[in-house]
């Protein structure tokens, strides 16, 4: 099997369920151009064996690769992928989920899903923390006049923050960084990409769950003033009630 799948870890004790650790992982290696359109994904059985999970597992992450375009047909080799084109960059203002709602004509309000203390080594390698590291999990659906528009997943580095381990999930969160941590915010890394969603998520935003939905996914990684990653959300917008729009100048 061919090397760049031998950084995917799986880990039984992290709040994602496994079928999604693998989706969320091999995505990421799709949209970082390790994997490029063209190259095949191993068969369900040997990628099952070779992560030590059920085979029922793969087979759910790839269907969802699939509803997210992210695959194309099967093969003997395996499922064929399709990466997106890539993207230029931008550069704005950091805010939060709620805001973001808020500058868009909305009222913004929350309903917190879980909020838990986790170890997930995907999410650790991201903080560049061992898999080990505790994590804070907080799960939110926001809400746009009442009606739910984003499924937010955030993971706090309790090493780095350690305070938040007594945080509801309500209010600001980076209010809540800035000043009951004293921790100053610097920069982000974000991207944004259309997708389909899973079943779940679509659940979740009230969407009908038998058939993917169009969602906008973004991913932010936030950093404190001295460079270290603090921050790791993953929210999923409704695609029937986001709209992207930017100035160009001349």
């Amino acid at each position: 099997m061919p090397t760049t799948f031998d950084s995917i870890r799986l880990d039984v004790q992290a709040s994602a369920p496994l079928w999604r650790q693998l989706y969320l992982q091999l995505d990421e290696l799709i949209m970082s151009g390790k994997l490029r359109s063209g190259d095949s994904l191993p068969p369900e059985r040997d990628m099952a064996e070779k992560l030590g999970v059920s085979r029922s597992t793969v087979k759910r992450s790839y269907d969802e690769l699939r509803h997210a375009q992210r695959l194309g047909g099967r093969g003997r080799a395996g499922s064929v992928v399709r990466a997106p084109r890539r993207h230029g960059q931008a550069s704005g203002p950091l805010r939060g989920v709620a805001e973001e709602l808020q500058e868009r004509g909305h009222q913004p309000s929350s309903r917190v899903l879980r909020v838990e203390t986790v170890c997930d080594e995907r999410v650790a390698a991201i903080f560049h923390r061992p898999s080990t590291a505790r994590l804070l999990y907080v799960e939110r659906v926001r809400s746009g006049d009442g009606q739910p528009m984003v499924l937010e997943r955030v993971w706090y580095d309790l090493t780095m923050a350690p305070q938040m381990v007594g945080w509801d999930g309500s209010g600001p969160a980076y209010e809540r960084l800035r000043q009951a941590m004293k921790l100053d915010l610097g920069s982000a890394e974000q991207s944004l990409q259309a997708m389909l969603s899973s079943m779940d998520d679509a659940q979740a935003l009230g969407l009908d769950g038998t058939q993917p939905q169009p969602f906008m996914m973004l991913k932010r990684l936030t950093h404190a003033a001295n460079g270290v990653p603090v921050e790791y959300m993953e929210a999923s917008f409704r695609g029937d009630t986001y709209v992207y729009r930017m100035n160009l100048m001349p």
